[in-house]
């Protein structure tokens, strides 16, 4: 099945959108308290990704072997996601370790698309 994944985030929430053929599922958190008013928005975003991600995941919506369109509004987000780039930033790190563990484990095919 294939997928268009958008998610964001900011200080105080975290939302993602999968469309798949004719559905779309809209959803958004706030944070938990630990991140609330602490995370920059670019760590929000990761977290956005990721929760989407595993959400996805556990609602049978992305099943495995499926593909995956993850639509990106960040340049520096959609570098360090789709090359070998240091990241200094542990959240960041974190974040994107378990989203290549939840791609590898679900055998997703995945490409990352930047978008404005």
């Amino acid at each position: 099945m294939n997928h268009v994944f958008y998610s964001d985030g900011n200080a105080r929430k975290i939302s993602w959108i999968i469309q798949t053929g004719y559905s779309t599922v809209e959803q958004s958190r706030e944070h938990i308290e630990i991140y609330k008013g602490k995370i920059t928005d670019l760590q929000s975003k990761y977290v956005a990704l990721h929760v989407g991600l595993f959400w996805g995941i556990g609602v049978f919506i992305i099943k495995n072997g499926d593909s995956l369109k993850v639509k990106i509004d960040e340049k520096i987000m959609f570098e360090q996601l789709t090359t070998k780039m240091m990241i200094n930033d542990q959240i960041i790190q974190k974040r994107k370790k378990f989203i290549n563990q939840l791609i590898t484990q679900r055998k997703l095919k995945v490409e990352y698309e930047l978008i404005q």
